[in-house]
């Protein structure tokens, strides 16, 4: 029966790392659409997310059935808990990067517009955080795990300061509202998707030494 149960948790691995690359692959599309303006790989961001919809789900259901057949305890059940939300906040993940992709749909066919603010900075930020999430889930790395919340206030920090940049673009170009606000929503979903990636993170860390550490930030300490 532990055998069993061991093979179940393995593949429920597997199954939770594809997923991760699946999201991390739909960011990074995303992201590239936005910086070259490439309307068929934003189309393609999303129409990719109805088998990240799809995976969310059986996976899901794959950790109810394990649930119910099984009824682990102690490190298998801090697993399966933490599979449980870092699935939802994959799917998130994916659904973020549809939200950029269907804001490159407008943008992209406007003339841009000259910001002083380092969008590429904030977009390499982000794809750090969810790639260094997901590899302290892949290797179980508590301190990669502590690292990716430390890198969470410079997000939020860049997301403030394009915020300004693109208020203050609005009072000297109101008739580019339409492009300007789309371009802050983009700030706004790579800002989510570096909170998600935090969420994986906390959930690594109670996968691994039964701390939560949700509503506190992360720390070394």
């Amino acid at each position: 029966m532990r055998r069993h149960l061991q093979v179940e948790l393995e593949k429920l691995k597997k199954r939770i790392l594809f997923l991760g690359t699946m999201a991390e692959e739909s960011v990074r599309k995303a992201i590239k659409a936005l910086k070259t303006r490439d309307l068929d790989l934003a189309q393609k961001v999303i129409e990719g997310d109805r088998e990240i919809d799809e995976m969310e789900v059986e996976i899901e259901e794959e950790c109810l059935k394990i649930l119910a057949l099984h009824q682990p305890v102690a490190v298998d059940l801090r697993f399966i808990t933490a599979v449980i939300k870092i699935n939802n906040d994959l799917e998130r993940v994916g659904d973020m990067a549809v939200n950029i992709a269907e804001r490159v749909m407008v943008v992209a066919k406007r003339p841009s517009v000259s910001l002083a603010f380092d969008f590429d900075l904030m977009a390499e930020r982000v794809e750090a955080m969810l790639k260094m999430s997901l590899d302290s889930l892949v290797n179980l790395d508590v301190d990669l795990a502590y690292k990716v919340g430390l890198m969470d206030d410079e997000v939020d920090r860049l997301n403030r300061e394009g915020y300004d940049q693109i208020k203050s673009a609005l009072k000297k170009e109101p008739e580019r509202a339409n492009y300007l606000i789309n371009l802050l929503l983009v700030y706004r979903h790579l800002e989510r998707i570096a909170d998600h990636a935090t969420n994986i993170a906390e959930e690594v860390i109670y996968m691994i030494e039964g701390k939560i550490h949700r509503h506190k930030g992360l720390s070394l300490e």
